[in-house]
């Protein structure tokens, strides 16, 4: 099953704040670009996953948005949530996605064989045990233009250097700057 990231970064390298706020994603960048119907790839990316991984922090910033069922942006997506601490999703979850406390890799092969093909990766913590295990493909990352100076990084400690390979870059009028890269763990 092939496993991608899409997300977004201060330039600095941090996906939230200290205290896990991401209210600079909305504030950030050119607020008066003429954007159109440029969503900077996520409906392309998100039609090519059939589920998703996510950790326990994603999902309760997720759930501290109140999402309408308007506002939902994944659909009826399989939506596993990683979590040793909590066994029940927030009732404004319930129904949406499901808790799995074991071997990351064991879930991987048990989405293979159920059919699953594209997995959409999310969550800092989620994200760096994906790599470790060299389980991630690709890395879509899109650089927000602001500099934060402290926060919680996306990338921590590997246990060797990992090539990121066949790059793909573009940039887009809100001055967001996006890059592609294929993982070689070799």
């Amino acid at each position: 099953m092939k496993c991608s990231v899409y997300i977004a970064t201060s330039v600095d390298g941090f996906i939230a704040k200290p205290d896990g706020n991401v209210d600079w994603l909305h504030t950030a960048g050119n607020l008066e670009a003429d954007m159109g119907t440029e969503d900077m790839g996520f409906k392309a990316f998100m039609d090519s996953v059939d589920c998703m991984v996510m950790g326990r922090k994603c999902m309760e910033m997720i759930s501290s948005m109140n999402l309408t069922p308007d506002q939902w942006f994944y659909g009826d997506m399989r939506i596993v949530v990683l979590s040793n601490t909590l066994s029940e999703a927030p009732d404004n979850l319930k129904g949406k996605v499901e808790m799995y406390s074991g071997d990351v890799s064991n879930l991987v092969d048990t989405l293979e064989k159920e059919g699953f093909k594209h997995a959409y990766i999310d969550g800092g913590k989620t994200i760096q045990s994906f790599i470790n295990l060299q389980l991630i493909d690709e890395i879509i990352l899109t650089r927000i233009p602001i500099l934060l100076g402290e926060g919680i990084p996306l990338f921590g400690k590997t246990f060797k250097n990992i090539k990121l390979e066949k790059a793909e870059a573009g940039a887009f009028p809100n001055d967001f700057v996006q890059v592609k890269y294929s993982l070689n763990y070799e």
